[in-house]
């Protein structure tokens, strides 16, 4: 017991991200660290590995707020972690340490700025939406003889239109042609370790797999709006095999589909198993992500 007693108390949650139903969306663990402990890097490894969800977030005092709390404060530091590394930005994530704040704490701040490895990001609630702004991620084309290999792993080669890059995130763009079934890319079987045995050369971190939405290839939802898009995320080099729904993934999606569609109000649907619709506004170099949380469970850990 006395050991039990001498441990670090940690609150920790989980929540959906962008849905507002249970086991839908994409799943964090969102961690507010308490202003008198302090974590080391390898602790929030171990513990992300632990509980191994695509992301934990730990959100941190700002060092600019000399009387912090969850509550009152607007400004805090937020790390992403993966079951094996730290990475500079997730999306999903942060939208469910925003909704843990607003939430959870109460905060009443009409915009939380969260100082991460990206930069500030801000977040503020909009009507029955939480909005994340983000920098927004442009593409390039991709010579597809250089990856060639690669791109056997994820389709064949008939049903692929575009292949582009984001170098920002390391992050691969493959458009399928706009007849493709959305009900293909539903299906599509992708085998993530051949992924990462045809690429180890560290300038791809993620495979991302889109389609043009429309009434006839079956990119609608529930009420029949059509999607702008839809897409699918691989990312095994980061120890996520396809996560469900990624904020990330979309600043770079909103870059090729905001150019190609001259549009910059966008309505997108990540058409994993568990699935999850993001809105989406272009504002310059940036981009707002908007989307829908459910908070699933509250608890604690011991360290």
């Amino acid at each position: 017991m006395e050991d039990f007693i001498s441990k670090t108390k940690l609150p920790i949650y989980i929540v959906h991200a962008f849905t507002d139903e249970a086991f839908r969306g994409n799943p964090a663990a969102v961690c507010p660290v308490p202003k008198n402990v302090e974590l080391s890097e390898s602790q929030m490894q171990r513990l992300a590995a632990e509980i191994n969800l695509s992301e934990t977030a730990y959100i941190q005092f700002s060092q600019q707020d000399k009387q912090p709390t969850f509550e009152n404060s607007d400004r805090f530091s937020l790390r992403w972690f993966t079951p094996i590394i730290e990475v500079p930005l997730c999306g999903h994530a942060t939208l469910a340490s925003a909704a843990i704040l607003f939430n959870m704490y109460e905060n009443k701040s009409p915009e939380i700025t969260f100082d991460s490895k990206s930069g500030p990001l801000i977040v503020s609630q909009e009507d029955d939406t939480i909005s994340l702004d983000f920098p927004l991620n442009p593409t390039q084309k991709q010579d597809q003889n250089e990856i060639k290999e690669l791109l056997k792993e994820i389709c064949d080669a008939s049903i692929i239109f575009d292949v582009e890059y984001s170098p920002t995130t390391k992050k691969l763009l493959v458009r399928l042609k706009d007849e493709t079934p959305r009900s293909a890319l539903e299906e599509m079987k992708i085998d993530t370790e051949l992924l990462v045995a045809r690429e180890h050369t560290g300038k791809i971190k993620g495979v991302i797999v889109t389609l043009k939405g429309s009434e006839n290839n079956g990119s609608f939802d529930k009420h029949g709006n059509v999607y702008d898009f839809v897409s699918r995320y691989f990312a095994p080099w980061v120890g996520i095999p396809e996560d469900p729904v990624t904020g990330s993934a979309h600043t770079v999606l909103a870059d090729y589909w905001g150019r190609y569609l001259k549009k910059s109000v966008l309505c997108a649907r990540q058409c994993s198993a568990r699935g999850g619709d993001i809105r989406i506004k272009i504002q310059g170099d940036r981009v707002k992500l908007m989307g829908r949380t459910n908070i699933f469970l509250t608890g604690h850990v011991y360290i």
